[in-house]
């Protein structure tokens, strides 16, 4: 029977059982600290219109290719970020945005256009913030052509495991509800206008482009006030000879945009599958990184403290044999854990290398453009963008040589007044 007026002696804790229960919480959080995945990807349902929307009502779009996002002073060693990777993804990512909004019947014509001087209804521009394949982070800005902008918002999402599975709805891109996130807003906001802005926007985009290539010939037409905002002053008679003539210019200038866009289409379908291999494995490798640094940092911690605790280990006294190879064992297997973390940190900087390698087949250029002018043809190369400006001065050259205006030509007062704004 327990004498229970004695008080309770506690056991002794000797410096080996102290280092021993340290272990076990060590292990424990070990066993706790993995980093779980992600399984289903964030999802938004795309807006799509259940009626036919009136011609006069759809507004064009174009999509300039996205800035980088990367900083001068970027280390891709230090900070994942692949120069190469990120110029494939500011052409690939526009031309994505422009399949899904053309996808919702809610647009006129919508084109990742190569120029800011592309006169369009709305533009839209952005940033890649971040983009690892689990990951992405976009800043998009959206303006119109009579200088309002419209917002400027950031768009994220993070992947699941199911975005890269082989199943899956191969239509719906791993980054598919940034895409969708865009359109919708783009759709409230233009949803928000009354019909006269969006005639005004038509007109202005209409009558930048022939103010560009007849400069000072249209300067009458619309007015800009201090905050940089568009007006029409008054519109050309619809029977002015040179509005048809500056009207088929447009529309040869919007056939070479969606030539280009072509060229768009091709690359975006060209990288399609090393792309998103590049963007599963990316997000392989970042998971395994995390997991991989954590668990590392943790087995370094076990292994110092297991050859601290073997080495506090009395080996002298009875059953010597015994404590020294316990000491023995322990110290090795301490070491071992020491060596399994460096090896670990070795392994995360392999999947940083892995992901530079991928990285260096992504090289965009536009296959040469062959333009028939006056029976001769006019090969213009370079980057899209390149040859949107060569073919912008040669559309310029061309209305000159075909019309016989020079630029400081003068022309009469227009016939028609604006439209009532009310």
């Amino acid at each position: 029977m327990t004498d229970i007026s004695q008080p309770y002696t506690y056991p002794r804790m000797t410096k080996f059982s102290v280092y021993a229960a340290t272990i076990v919480l060590i292990g424990s959080s070990i066993a706790g600290c993995t980093v779980s995945e992600v399984i289903a990807p964030q999802e938004t349902t795309l807006e799509v219109a259940t009626l036919n929307v009136a011609e006069s009502l759809l507004l064009d779009v174009g999509i300039v290719n996205f800035d980088t996002g990367i900083s001068d002073k970027n280390d891709p060693v230090k900070t994942g970020v692949y120069p190469e990777v990120r110029m494939a993804e500011a052409r690939y990512i526009p031309y994505h945005l422009k399949t899904t909004m053309q996808g919702t019947g809610y647009w006129g014509a919508v084109r990742v256009i190569p120029s800011r001087y592309v006169f369009t209804d709305v533009t839209v521009s952005g940033e890649i913030e971040k983009s690892d394949g689990e990951f992405v982070e976009l800043r998009i800005r959206v303006e119109d052509s009579l200088g309002r902008q419209w917002y400027e918002r950031d768009y994220s999402m993070q992947t699941g495991i199911i975005s890269y599975a082989e199943y899956r709805d191969r239509t719906q891109d791993p980054y598919q509800k940034v895409m969708n996130d865009v359109a919708n807003d783009l759709h409230t906001y233009a949803a928000s206008l009354d019909p006269q802005e969006i005639r005004r926007m038509r007109q202005v985009s209409e009558l930048r482009f022939f103010g560009d290539m007849v400069p000072g010939a249209f300067d009458e037409y619309l007015a800009t006030d201090d905050k940089g905002m568009v007006s029409v002053v008054r519109l050309p008679a619809e029977n002015d000879p040179m509005v048809d003539r500056l009207r088929q210019v447009r529309e040869r200038d919007r056939l070479v945009i969606d030539t280009l866009n072509e060229h768009y289409a091709n690359f975006y379908y060209g990288i399609a599958l090393p792309y998103e291999g590049w963007r599963r494995t990316s997000r392989e490798q970042a998971v395994a990184y995390r997991q991989t640094r954590r668990s590392a940092a943790m087995r370094a911690l076990l292994g110092v403290v297991v050859v601290a605790g073997s080495m506090q280990i009395d080996t002298g006294g009875s059953h010597s044999r015994a404590k020294q190879a316990t000491q023995y064992v322990g110290i090795n297997r301490g070491l071992g854990a020491i060596y399994d973390a460096w090896a670990m940190r070795s392994s995360a900087n392999i999947h940083r290398e892995n992901i530079r390698e991928l990285s260096e087949s992504f090289v965009a250029e536009a296959a040469p453009l062959v333009i028939q002018v006056e029976g001769e043809s006019r090969r213009l190369t370079g980057t899209a963008e390149s040859q949107y400006e060569s073919w912008r001065k040669l559309l310029k050259e061309i209305y000159q040589a075909e019309t016989g205006f020079a630029q400081e030509i003068e022309l009469g007062v227009p016939a028609r007044a604006a439209e009532p704004t009310g």
